[in-house]
C-alpha cells in the first residue's frame, strides 16, 4: 500500500513551494519525493509513475480529496494498476502516516532553515530523506530501518560489549543537525 500527499513550505522571499511526497506504508520507506511553485494534475501523474513503475507490487493507493487528485488522476492511477482510496472528507488522521511524514520533515529539518528557492528545497529534502530511509530509526519498525544496513551487526557473545575488531563511528549528517552511528571495523 501507497501513500501520497502534498505540503506547503514557504521560501525566503516568501513562494509558496509544494513538496510531494510518496510513502510506502508497510516500511514507512519514502519512494519518491518531488517539489513545485506550480503542482498540476498531470505533474503529479508523472510523479507517481517514477514509484510506481509497470512491475511494481501495490495494490492500492491513498490520498485525501485535495482539488489536485481530480477524477484524471485517479483514472491515470487505475491504468497503473492501483486501486485509488480517497480520504473522507475533513478527516487528516485517514492519511496519518503521510500526515506524521510532514510533521516530521518539519520538526527534523525545515524548523531549521529557511530554503532559499526550489532547488535549495529539493536537495534539503533529498537529504532528509536518505537520513529518513536508511539512518533514522523507527519506533513503529521495531525500531527499525525503512532500508535496512547492508552490512550485519557480527555475533557478539556479550550484548553490552562492543564485538571484537570493531569501534562506534559518528556520521554528521543534515549540516550537523543529526548524527548516525555504525560499526566500523579497526585497522589491524
Amino acid at each position: 500500500m501507497v501513500a501520497c500527499d502534498f505540503f506547503v513550505v514557504i521560501t525566503a522571499t516568501f513562494r509558496t513551494l509544494y513538496v510531494f511526497v510518496v510513502m510506502e506504508i508497510g516500511s514507512h520507506q519514502i519512494l519518491h519525493h518531488n517539489v513545485t511553485a506550480h503542482p498540476t494534475a498531470e505533474w503529479t501523474v508523472q510523479q507517481l509513475r517514477e514509484p510506481l513503475p509497470g512491475d511494481h507490487p501495490y495494490r492500492f493507493v491513498i490520498h485525501d480529496r485535495d482539488r489536485i487528485f481530480s477524477a484524471d488522476v485517479d483514472k491515470s492511477l487505475t491504468n497503473l494498476g492501483v486501486r485509488v482510496l480517497r480520504n473522507a472528507s475533513a478527516s487528516p488522521k485517514a492519511n496519518a502516516v503521510c500526515e506524521r511524514l510532514g510533521g516530521s520533515l518539519r520538526c527534523e529539518r525545515l524548523d531549521f532553515l529557511i530554503p532559499f528557492h526550489e532547488r535549495h528545497l529539493q536537495m534539503t529534502i533529498r537529504d532528509w530523506t536518505m537520513h529518513y530511509n536508511r539512518g533514522r530509526p523507527h519506533s513503529s519498525l521495531g525500531p527499525g530501518l525503512p532500508e535496512p544496513m547492508s552490512d550485519p551487526v557480527p555475533p557478539n557473545e556479550h550484548r553490552h560489549r562492543l564485538p571484537r575488531g570493531y569501534r562506534v563511528v559518528k556520521r554528521s549528517v543534515l549540516g550537523g543537525l543529526h548524527h548516525e552511528y555504525g560499526l566500523v571495523k579497526e585497522a589491524a
